[in-house]
């Protein structure tokens, strides 16, 4: 085999030269756009691993709120569950007051009724035991219903008190009351008893009032004596229906 080295050199020559026009006018510009794509991706990838972190950041932040937000509800749930368990109890304690209160004030009224209903009706027997006592006493013979009074108010007379007996003045201030008008023999008994008593004479005018029943009374601008059946049964009323 024969080498042609003319040819071979000239070859070789020729190529040299492509591969010189090939980096100069190819290689070059491909390599620079090849690096600025690779430079594009770089800060592509530095970009969306930035955004990747941002990303990552925001959501760290999210959660963190998110169980904030859950920590707070969650106390604000027990704070609500807590204060409403304490109105439930102030309810509780507050109905439990107002129904005893509601219990001792009808206990107290229906005690204040039955005292009520039992001096009503302790009245109505005094009462009604005073108006039987009355029908039976106006049976009494009339003389009965003044002889035996005048002693008894003779003596009232004499237990008054000094200055009272000194104020006592004979004339017409003084009123006798009687059950029915008096007889002369029966004046002049009064007279005699209440001048005994007295010291000194007494004049007095008659005044009748039924209401009596039976006894006198003795009134004057200084004192009032009785001795009547009306005046026992007033005082027998009021202590029969004197209540607590």
């Amino acid at each position: 085999m024969r080498i042609d080295w003319w040819t071979l050199a000239l070859q070789t020559f020729n190529v040299l030269v492509l591969m010189l026009i090939l980096g100069r006018f190819l290689f070059r510009p491909v390599a620079a756009i090849i690096e600025e794509r690779r430079a594009a991706a770089v800060k592509l990838l530095a970009d969306a691993e930035a955004a990747k972190q941002e990303a990552n950041a925001a959501r760290e932040a999210a959660n963190g709120e998110a169980a904030q937000l859950a920590n707070t509800r969650d106390e604000a749930l027990r704070q609500a569950a807590a204060a409403a368990e304490r109105e439930r109890a102030a309810a509780l304690v507050a109905a439990r007051t107002e129904v005893d209160q509601l219990r001792v004030a009808a206990e107290a009224e229906i005690q204040r009724e039955r005292h009520a209903e039992a001096a009503a009706a302790s009245d109505r027997a005094a009462r009604l035991a005073v108006e039987i006592t009355e029908k039976l006493l106006n049976r009494l013979p009339d003389s009965a219903r003044v002889d035996g009074f005048v002693g008894g108010l003779a003596d009232g007379l004499a237990s008054l008190p000094a200055a009272s007996r000194d104020g006592l003045a004979g004339g017409e201030d003084a009123r006798l009351k009687a059950a029915r008008p008096l007889s002369e023999e029966e004046s002049k008994s009064c007279r005699d008893a209440f001048a005994k008593a007295l010291g000194r004479p007494l004049n007095f005018v008659v005044a009748v009032d039924p209401d009596l029943v039976a006894g006198l009374e003795l009134e004057t601008p200084h004192a009032v004596v009785r001795n009547s059946f009306r005046a026992d049964l007033s005082r027998i009323v009021e202590e029969l229906t004197r209540h607590g």
